[in-house]
């Protein structure tokens, strides 16, 4: 599978946030305590570095250009 999450930083927002909003799966009452199940998606996406929908907007972040000014 070829990856398109590869910055260390964003994977770790992506973790980050992905648990923050799966715990809302356990501070919630039924049913909007479900929406917490879309932290698994941010936390699948850190973990196995591939966001579809960074794929299907064209976004790859393994292969931006840095440019230095000097």
């Amino acid at each position: 599978m070829t990856h398109n999450v590869c910055s260390k930083t964003e994977r770790i927002i992506r973790a980050v946030l992905g648990l923050a909003i799966f715990s809302l799966l356990f501070f919630l009452e039924a049913p909007i305590n479900l929406l917490g199940l879309l932290g698994l998606i941010l936390l699948a996406t850190a973990v196995f570095r591939y966001c579809p929908i960074s794929h299907l907007l064209g976004i790859d972040t393994c292969h931006l250009k840095v440019t230095h000014s000097g």
